[in-house]
């Protein structure tokens, strides 16, 4: 493959290295990491360039890997007018993000009681493949939380409407619900307020370090502060409509005249029919994603002050932000020169705005949008901050974790005859799973190490690093 190392941490796959290329491939590795990237994980980035409408450069953060059509870890944007808009280039889990959370709690608050925190969690959090919550949603609810968002749980006592501000897009998107299936709307009718199966978790940890004290400051993180991810999505309900959609837009490219390289990246003109219908129904499954990530917020409070006697006022609990990990929005950014409107996709990607942007809260305003980087189980996680180079270098984007370098199967054979919970408590780490399947396939291994990844994106200037958190007590579906 005639990839080019152009500096110590960025790769460029030129156009021409495929005929219908229609741009560069750019992606984000230094020497070490790039020895990690799957053959298949380059010839998506580069399938990625071909597709109509792509405007400036396709581009794939470090934590790159094979995913379904885009890499994970991919990046592209396409023209509103001219451009398509692809379920590939988004995925299965609508919206899978991270909320994080902080506390006013301290390290040596909860050592000696981790193992009751974590039995609270894993009690009190609804877990694993098609796990229900307490919550059952009426046709009447349906039109309002796909409206509404994640205000949509604040109106119904879920958190406070401070949460809001501390989101994403504030946590919803314009969505009317026209284009879903009444499948979709089944699986999700019992699922908000569960967090799934898989790499999805609920983490407590303490912050390890801190890089920027002047930003920590402003987000009140404070050494040995305990903090909270929950890393979920929108559930059956999303992973149903981008099923409904995957297999309609094999159809819609023929119809369309769309040349595919790779049937995973079936697409539809955005501004046809059939593509403002899928946007629709991917608006409405990110929006349920903000709002079960917003229920979870409120699950993880009440446990937490269960299991430590503890009060709400004593707990202090709240957003520092929630970001979205596979989504695709209308933005405006600066191509060849000119301001243009475009359909960003972001798969296994995070938005990464720099300060002064109108999109950031005001509280963050002078030192520019949180990121949300978990790592594994087992090492650490980092809060960074957006750059203004982001947006000339990756669509105002970065990374969005460490990225898998094992498949689940290897995973699991690297697992045998070894005791996952035992090696992590070692560590002080607490771990509670439904199954020794999903340890086995969450082990660090089958992870790239998380400092790596974000010792390149902060190298190329699109992100930097604010805190690193540690984990002291993790459940897992």
């Amino acid at each position: 493959m005639d990839i080019k190392r152009i500096d110590e941490n960025t790769l460029i796959i030129e156009k021409g290295f495929k005929q219908e290329m229609k741009t560069d491939a750019v992606i984000y590795a230094d020497k070490e990491i790039e020895n990690f990237i799957e053959k298949e994980a380059l010839n998506q980035i580069i399938n990625v360039t071909t597709l109509p409408g792509i405007v400036g450069k396709a581009y794939a953060m470090p934590d790159i890997h094979k995913g379904y059509g885009f890499p994970i870890g991919g990046i592209a944007a396409f023209d509103v007018e001219s451009g398509i808009i692809s379920p590939g280039g988004i995925g299965y889990d609508i919206n899978c993000g991270v909320r994080l959370l902080k506390t006013n709690l301290k390290l040596f608050d909860v050592e000696k009681k981790k193992k009751e925190l974590t039995l609270a969690l894993y009690k009190n959090i609804p877990l694993g493949v098609g796990s229900e919550g307490p919550i059952h949603l009426t046709d009447s609810d349906w039109k309002e939380l796909i409206r509404k968002g994640a205000g949509w749980a604040v109106e119904k006592g879920y958190g406070e409407e401070d949460d809001l501000e501390f989101i994403e897009s504030n946590g919803k998107i314009f969505a009317e619900g026209y284009g879903i299936s009444k499948k979709a709307y089944d699986r999700g009718r019992d699922q908000l307020g569960t967090l799934g199966s898989g790499n999805h978790f609920l983490e407590v940890s303490f912050v390890d370090e801190i890089y920027d004290e002047e930003k920590a400051k402003v987000f009140e993180l404070e050494k040995n502060m305990i903090c909270i991810m929950i890393h979920t999505g929108s559930r059956g309900f999303g992973h149903q409509i981008a099923t409904d959609y995957t297999s309609l837009m094999v159809k819609v490219s023929q119809k369309y005249g769309i040349k595919l390289h790779d049937k995973e990246l079936a697409c539809a003109p955005f501004n046809s029919e059939e593509g403002r219908r899928y946007f629709d129904a991917m608006s409405a499954a990110a929006n349920f994603a903000w709002a079960n990530r917003q229920i979870l917020k409120h699950f993880t409070q009440k446990a937490i002050m269960n299991a430590l006697s503890i009060s709400k006022n004593e707990l202090g609990i709240k957003t520092i932000y929630d970001v979205a990990h596979n989504i695709a929005k209308i933005e405006q950014h600066i191509v060849n020169g000119k301001m243009k409107k475009v359909i960003v996709h972001r798969k296994g990607a995070t938005r990464a705005f720099p300060k002064n942007m109108s999109d950031i809260p005001k509280k963050y305003i002078d030192v520019g949008q949180p990121i949300i980087i978990p790592g594994d189980m087992g090492r650490y996680s980092y809060l960074l901050v957006g750059l203004p180079s982001a947006m000339d270098k990756s669509f105002g984007s970065t990374c969005h974790g460490a990225g898998r370098v094992l498949s689940r199967t290897k995973a699991i054979e690297n697992s045998k005859n070894r005791d996952i919970k035992s090696e992590l408590e070692k560590k002080g780490i607490i771990v509670m799973a439904n199954s020794k399947v999903t340890l086995e396939e969450e082990i660090s291994e089958a992870y790239k190490d998380v400092t790596k990844v974000v010792k390149v994106v902060e190298s190329v200037g699109i992100s930097s690093k604010v805190v690193r958190f540690k984990p002291i007590c993790v459940v897992k579906g």
